[in-house]
């Protein structure tokens, strides 16, 4: 095995698609994010021609903005507006009346290979966003453990091989590490902070890939100073790779800065202190979901999302890190994950 396979911060190889089966699709309908549209991601596929979306720097953002011939138009941006509606207003379309589909966007560098929809206000041409996906059943995952464990609650709808997300609005992590670390020391203790528990969170739901482009960070002013979260924006690597560490955000060389800010304005003891915080918020967070939290687990734990071998080596690395539990005998991703849960809280009452 090369060098590169084994850098903790590489994905061994592109990741697999794995569908929505029928358990995991009657969960959905359960919590209401199953629903029937009108537009599916292949119809979205049916574009005339592209051109490439430049930045206001006029460099390539690797998007597409994607054109359509009238007929399709006239098909696809009332039905794209609905479900803007049904995201947002429960599918009342009378408060949506002033809006229209301003623009569509195609990436193909992700695995997902998204659309993103603008939606703009005819009157003051405010806009949001929204993305149409293929709906990979490790993603649903990831997005439904972040509403349930998460600060954040997270917008989206499935309907067959089809999966609708809300845009999670704050600025890229890479511009954020770029622009905004170099601020007064105050600021930098905030955001060692917020890295920390953010850390923590991927980890103990088992979320990897946090590398800086793979999140944004929200920026509130308070009294003195900002305040910071960092919210997770990419979810495909939901219990995938097989490494530890991948799961675990600070080891990413994109995350060196924020890293190094740690290491400048904490010790072991104030670390400690914020992921103790972090386990207590996941912790009470739980005792709200619980059925819903137990529900989606054996969901999960019957679901294969990953190669038997990945889940037999991260089995192996939890075990050598926790030094304390069942990891060996997991057989799948998602009783790696339940077994997380345990180990993290096992002096608590799940």
């Amino acid at each position: 095995m090369s060098q590169f396979e084994t850098r903790a911060d590489v994905p061994s190889k592109k990741k697999f698609f794995y569908p929505i089966h029928d358990p995991l699709r009657e969960y959905l309908v359960k919590y209401n994010r199953e629903v029937k549209l009108h537009v599916q991601y292949s119809d979205l596929l049916r574009f005339q021609f592209s051109t490439p979306l430049l930045d206001k720097a006029g460099n390539d953002t690797l998007w597409q903005t994607v054109y359509y011939d009238q007929s399709e138009m006239n098909e696809l941006f009332p039905n794209l507006k609905y479900i803007y509606a049904l995201m947002n207003a429960d599918g009342d379309m009378q408060v949506m009346e002033h809006l229209h589909i301003a623009q569509i966007d195609y990436c193909t560098f992700g695995n997902s290979k998204p659309f993103r929809i603008r939606v703009m206000n005819k009157f003051n041409d405010n806009y949001d966003y929204f993305y149409v996906k293929v709906a990979d059943a490790s993603r649903v995952y990831g997005i439904e453990l972040e509403h349930i464990l998460s600060p954040n609650r997270i917008s989206y709808l499935t309907d067959d091989n089809t999966l609708i997300e809300e845009h999670i609005s704050g600025l890229p992590g890479d511009m954020f590490i770029q622009q905004r670390t170099n601020t007064s020391k105050f600021n930098q203790i905030r955001i060692c902070k917020e890295f920390v528990k953010f850390n923590e969170r991927c980890f103990i739901r088992l979320l990897g890939d946090m590398r800086s482009y793979n999140y944004v960070v929200h920026i509130t002013p308070d009294i003195e100073g900002n305040q910071y979260r960092i919210r997770a924006i990419d979810f495909d690597q939901q219990s995938y790779e097989g490494r530890r560490n991948f799961y675990l955000p600070h080891y990413f060389k994109e995350n060196n800065k924020l890293v190094q800010l740690g290491i400048q304005h904490m010790d072991k003891m104030t670390m400690r202190q914020y992921q103790e915080e972090e386990r207590s918020l996941i912790y009470n967070r739980m005792k709200l979901v619980h059925y819903r939290l137990n529900d989606i687990l054996q969901v999960m734990k019957k679901h294969e999302i990953a190669p038997s071998e990945k889940v037999a080596q991260l089995g192996e690395e939890l075990w050598a890190y926790h030094k304390k539990g069942a990891f060996k005998k997991c057989r799948t991703m998602g009783e790696l994950v339940e077994e997380q849960l345990l180990v993290f809280f096992e002096k608590k009452q799940i």
